[in-house]
């Protein structure tokens, strides 16, 4: 859908926007063909997002009434740099209006974030399939870490792990 991106507004998530936001991440979800990963509900996200103490941030794009994308990310810590920096965990617009800049509007703002904050670095992921998100980062400045491989533990082998 052609948009008047005029109208678009980039700011950071409230409350009230937790049922779009979780939507986008199923959207998201079903776009990386990740869906049985999926765990998150509306009362899990506001928790995370709106505790006392939250460790994500989350910033939304709208177009008038309808949010159309969101960035999601938290600070971590360079240990080589001794400062701190952002993780993108999430860049995701709606389908019907990629295309237009609003994931570039809202890459750059999470960027700006990081300058503004004095982080040393700015990191994230991207699936190896993903063409279209690799492309986007590399037309960007962004460089790949070819020699870094993620590792993860999910709840089950934290348990496994764990010394109790």
């Amino acid at each position: 859908m052609q948009a008047n991106t005029e109208e678009l507004v980039i700011r950071s998530a409230e409350k009230r926007d937790i049922p779009n936001i979780v939507a986008l991440i199923r959207a998201m979800a079903r776009y990386e063909k990740l869906t049985d990963q999926i765990e998150l509900d509306e009362a899990t996200l506001d928790e995370s997002l709106f505790s006392d103490n939250p460790v994500p941030r989350a910033l939304v794009a709208t177009l008038g009434s309808e949010m159309v994308g969101y960035a999601i990310y938290f600070y971590n810590f360079s240990t080589f740099l001794g400062t701190k920096g952002i993780y993108l965990e999430d860049i995701y617009v709606d389908t019907e209006y990629r295309g237009q800049g609003i994931g570039d509007k809202l890459f750059r703002k999470v960027a700006d974030i990081a300058r503004l904050e004095n982080c040393g670095r700015m990191e994230w992921v991207a699936l190896d399939w993903n063409k279209p998100a690799i492309n986007f980062y590399e037309s960007r400045g962004a460089k790949m870490h070819e020699e870094w491989r993620l590792f993860r533990f999910t709840r089950a082998e934290l348990n496994s792990l764990s010394n109790d």
